[in-house]
C-alpha cells in the first residue's frame, strides 16, 4: 500500500515541527483531511483518527473557551497512537495541552503560515497524487498532438524505434521501457517515467540515448494522461484485422478501461505515421467525427436504396 509520512510533508510544504518528533515517520494512508470541529466539542464517537488532522482559527478559538480539564481531555483524545499528524494553520500559537499530549503519544505537531482552506486543498491534492493506486506497464508513452498514447507490444517489436521516429516528428517522449501509471481520479490515468530512466531511449544497435540532450527540452515531458493504447504485434496472416475501425477494444489498467488499437507490424509499414494518424483520428472521434461510422452509414443507405429499387 502506498503511504506518505509527516516528514515528507515537512519537506514538501516547508512545515515547522513543533513537537512529537518521534512520530514523523508514521504512515499516512488516506488522502482525506479532517478538521476536528465536533471533536473540540467533546464528541469523539466517530473520530477519524487515521486521518491527518487540521486545526485552524475556528477550532482553536473554540478550544480557548474550554476549561482546563476539558482542554486536557480534548487534546488527549485527539492525539491517538493511530493519528499520523496534526497541523496548525495560519501560524497560530500551539496550545500547550496539545504539545503535552503529542509528546506522550508521539504524534507530530506541525505548523504552517498558510490559510486553513488553502493548506487543506494543497495537502489533499498532494496526498491524492501520492496515495493513488499505481502499477507499471512495459511500453512507451508519447504525447502526440496532446493525446497521451501508450505504445505496448512484445520485446523487440519496435516500440522504442517508433517512439524515436515520433520524437523526430515533433512529438514528446514521456517514458520508455517502463511506464509508471497512477489512477489519480476515478477515470484518470497519469503515466510517468521512473526517475532512473527519465528522458532515455534504448535503441537496439545504438544503445541508450538521451532524448532531451539530442532533441532539446521540447522533446520530453515529465508526465501525461493516458487516453489511448496502441498495441504493436507482428503481422499474423491467419488473423483477421479490423479494416474499418468500427470495432472498439479496451485495455483495463487498474480500474480504468482505456481504448485500445492493435496495429500489425510488417516490413514497409511506417509505424510512426500510422500511430500519429491514429492519435489524430482518436481526437476527431472525441469531437463527434467518426469516419468509419460515416462510411458505414453511407453504405447502409446505398444498400437500402438498391433494395427499394428491386
Amino acid at each position: 500500500m502506498a503511504k506518505v509520512t509527516a516528514n515528507e510533508l515537512i519537506e514538501k510544504f516547508n512545515l515547522e515541527l513543533i513537537s512529537g518528533e518521534e512520530g514523523v515517520y508514521r504512515p499516512i494512508t488516506t488522502s482525506d483531511i479532517s478538521r476536528p470541529g465536533i471533536e473540540m466539542a467533546g464528541f469523539f464517537t466517530y473520530y477519524p483518527a487515521k486521518r491527518l488532522q487540521l486545526l485552524g482559527r475556528t477550532e482553536l478559538t473554540f478550544f480557548e473557551q474550554l476549561n482546563t480539564h476539558e482542554k486536557l481531555d480534548r487534546m488527549k483524545n485527539l492525539c491517538t497512537y493511530d493519528t499520523p499528524g496534526i497541523i496548525i494553520s495560519r501560524g497560530l500559537e500551539v496550545p500547550k495541552e496539545l504539545v503535552e499530549a503529542s509528546e506522550e503519544n508521539g504524534v507530530p505537531i506541525l505548523r504552517s503560515p498558510s490559510s486553513t482552506t488553502r493548506l487543506s486543498s494543497q495537502l489533499t491534492n498532494f496526498l491524492e497524487s501520492q496515495l493513488a493506486p499505481m502499477t507499471a506497464v512495459h511500453g512507451v508513452l508519447v504525447d502526440i498532438y496532446g493525446i497521451g498514447v501508450l505504445i505496448t507490444g512484445s520485446s523487440g517489436v519496435g516500440k522504442s524505434e517508433t517512439a524515436l521516429d515520433l520524437v523526430r516528428r515533433g512529438h514528446r517522449l514521456v517514458a520508455d521501457d517502463s511506464v509508471e501509471i497512477r489512477q489519480e481520479h476515478e477515470d484518470t490515468l497519469i503515466g510517468r517515467s521512473p526517475e532512473l530512466i527519465q528522458h532515455l531511449l534504448e535503441i537496439r544497435g545504438l544503445g541508450i540515448i538521451n532524448v532531451m540532450t539530442l532533441f532539446g527540452a521540447g522533446s520530453i515531458r515529465p508526465f501525461k494522461r493516458i487516453v489511448l493504447v496502441i498495441n504493436l504485434e507482428l503481422w499474423d496472416q491467419t488473423k483477421a484485422y479490423d479494416r474499418l475501425g468500427l470495432e472498439e477494444e479496451t485495455m483495463k489498467i487498474i480500474d480504468v478501461d482505456v481504448p485500445k488499437l492493435t496495429v500489425p507490424v510488417r516490413p514497409g509499414r511506417n509505424l510512426a505515421v500510422i500511430i500519429e494518424v491514429a492519435a489524430m483520428n482518436f481526437r476527431l472521434k472525441r469531437l463527434g467525427m467518426n469516419a468509419a461510422q460515416q462510411f458505414s452509414d453511407r453504405l447502409t443507405d446505398v444498400i437500402e436504396d438498391v433494395d427499394r429499387e428491386f
